[in-house]
């Protein structure tokens, strides 16, 4: 008895502790026309041990490393009684207090001036945050209430976009821990506000927000709400539901200025959209918004294990990105085109490029989708400087995804009674609703639910974690659509060159792997002298000599390779590009089975 009163004494101890754990920010800029920022953090009830202080390395909705620690600098450190304490830096971006009597508070310089979906900005008149940018975070006190409150310039209009609780103190917002803390992107300044209501089918109501920073007219901003309103119906009509918005809104913070950087990032309940631009044109957000929007489900919530939680001190890799990024860019064009935003002629345009991004870029060709959305770590945004062989071993997991989930549309709706919009409402109800991470087999038995454990299986094996090409002619041709190669029986050696100021023809980048060139042993920096007997100094040159000539045909290129003159026979390749046309433009009949594809990615789905 003694000793369980022992247990529970040390129980409710630990519980008071941890309770009186908290993290209060505070922002003021009294620098801000030179893009600073003066951010203070204060931990309370932390335990008595060092206390480590640091920056983000990576950002949410980014996979690779980012070096957000260069911008901070007079870094100090104080008790609860504001005296200074000693804070050391045992890294670049890592702060340690060695001693302290529970309290401290941590306050740094930031210099902020790359406002996009990653970084940050701040002048007088505008503050935009990303919060991995801006804010350093005690290390083990991830579930600590967090508190924040803005001192702002007297220039700024002080109108806040957020996902942050508001709180009763003007400026001031609340985060329930860390992770939806640096998932909060902030906005402040002199913002154009539109909202409108939506109800879900459980009767709540949520209020849809845009924050608009842009010189824009009240017209133009009210013809952005209604087109944002349109492909807003059309993505809760895939799912059948918007999600639990925690705070009650859901906050499109959109810049579209000469100001910021183009990017667009989700989060949980927002998404940060910058668009640099002059003038304003309610049209060009519309892209970003579809996509964006399409991750508050896909990737906000139906979440790869893989990157649950995630860690902001490295970067993050998933196997996954081919369906959280790459289905999404497919539904991004997809609820356009449903919304009547852009024409069924454009989405098939956009839609024989998919085709023949899988059927013909090396990274597609030769490697999984898993295996590209595994190098997100190397091509996210990363910096580096020296030479990469991407053409021949990388394709984008957005272009690869989308390519992939168009096929799997078609595959379902011609081989099935089903669409992907069906596969994507299940992978909503097992893991987004629930907010139960998955991983890639508990996805093929999401698609075995909807089809048959067959289907399945053999869908992933041959092009999830295999890379089996996919005959996208039979697929297309059962919509109506004839997906040929556009310049047939004409040749294309894969060979990018260039003349330079000497007047040397120079191969610019790597030669791709399969191509004529690449074969031939051709590759960055040789120089082109002939091909069989015919001089070339120019990329015209080439041209002309190879349209005398017929894929199968052999020639002899002469070039120099680090100063020394070569040979090599080439043998020439038909041009395997590919285009898409319409049946219907050559006389030739829409049957209903076509007719009803096209509906499927044509008609409006929304109430």
């Amino acid at each position: 008895m003694l000793q369980r009163s022992g247990y529970l004494l040390g129980f409710l101890f630990i519980c008071a502790f941890t309770y009186a754990q908290k993290i209060s920010y505070k922002v003021s800029f009294p620098n801000a026309v030179h893009h600073e920022a003066i951010i203070s953090i204060t931990a309370t009830g932390i335990q008595n041990k060092p206390a480590v202080f640091r920056m983000s390395r990576s950002s949410p909705g980014r996979y690779a490393t980012h070096e957000f620690g260069k911008n901070v600098y007079d870094v100090k450190a104080t008790d609860k009684n504001g005296k200074s304490i000693a804070i050391n830096r045992v890294d670049g971006d890592i702060y340690e207090v060695p001693a302290h009597s529970g309290t401290v508070t941590v306050t740094y310089t930031l210099f902020a001036n790359h406002a996009d979906g990653t970084y940050a900005g701040i002048d007088p008149e505008s503050i935009h945050f990303n919060m991995p940018a801006v804010f350093m975070w005690i290390k083990g006190y991830d579930k600590a209430p967090i508190e924040i409150s803005f001192d702002l310039p007297k220039e700024n209009k002080g109108i806040i976009a957020t996902q942050l609780f508001p709180t009763s103190q003007s400026n001031t917002f609340t985060a329930p821990g860390l992770q939806y803390f640096m998932d909060s992107p902030t906005k402040i300044g002199d913002l154009i506000i539109r909202e409108w209501q939506v109800n879900n089918p459980d009767g709540k109501k949520y209020t849809i927000r845009i924050a608009l920073e842009a010189d824009a007219t009240a017209q133009q901003a009210d013809e952005l709400m209604e087109k944002t309103k349109k492909i807003v119906a059309e993505a809760k009509a895939v799912f059948g539901e918007f999600p639990n918005y925690e705070t009650g809104t859901y906050t499109f913070i959109m810049s579209a200025n000469p100001y910021v950087q183009g990017d667009g990032m989700e989060h949980r309940n927002s998404t940060m959209i910058s668009s640099p631009s002059s003038t304003f044109n309610p049209n060009f957000l519309s892209g970003v918004t579809s996509h964006e929007f399409f991750h508050n489900w896909n990737v906000e919530r139906i979440r790869p294990k893989t990157l649950e939680p995630f860690n902001f001190e490295k970067s993050n890799m998933s196997h996954e990105l081919w369906f959280a990024e790459g289905f999404t860019q497919y539904y991004g064009n997809l609820l356009l085109a449903r919304a009547g935003l852009i024409t069924p002629q454009a989405f098939m345009s956009t839609a024989g490029s998919l085709a023949n991004t899988k059927s013909n870029s090396p990274g597609a060709v030769y490697y999984s989708p898993v295996d590209a959305s595994n190098h997100a770590v190397f091509v996210d945004a990363s910096v580096s400087i020296d030479k990469n062989n991407y053409s021949n071993m990388f394709t984008s997991y957005y272009t690869y995804g989308a390519a992939i989930a168009l096929a799997l549309d078609l595959e379902l709706q011609t081989k099935t009674s089903q669409s992907l919009d069906d596969f994507m409402k299940a992978m909503w109800l097992t893991h987004g609703k629930t907010e139960i991470p998955y991983t890639i087999s508990s996805m093929q038995k999401t698609l075995a639910g909807i089809t048959n454990a067959g289907f399945a299986e053999q869908f992933f094996k041959k092009y999830i974690t295999g890379h089996e090409a996919i005959d996208y002619t039979s697929l297309f041709a059962k919509a109506g659509y004839e997906l040929k190669k556009t310049n047939e029986g004409k040749v294309n050696i894969g060979l990018n060159a260039r003349a330079n100021e000497q007047g040397k023809l120079l191969v610019v980048s790597a030669t791709n792997r399969g191509s004529a060139a690449y074969e031939a042993g051709l590759d960055a920096g040789d120089e082109i002298l002939q091909f069989d007997q015919t001089t070339v100094k120019t990329t015209a040159d080439i041209t002309n000599f190879l349209l005398q000539k017929k894929p199968g045909e052999t020639v002899t290129v002469s070039y120099k390779h680090r100063g020394k003159e070569k040979t090599a026979t080439m043998t020439l390749k038909e041009n395997s590009s590919l285009s898409i046309n319409d049946i219907g433009n050559n006389g030739q009949t829409i049957t209903e089975s076509m007719k009803k594809i096209r509906n499927s990615w044509f008609k409006s789905k929304a109430e």
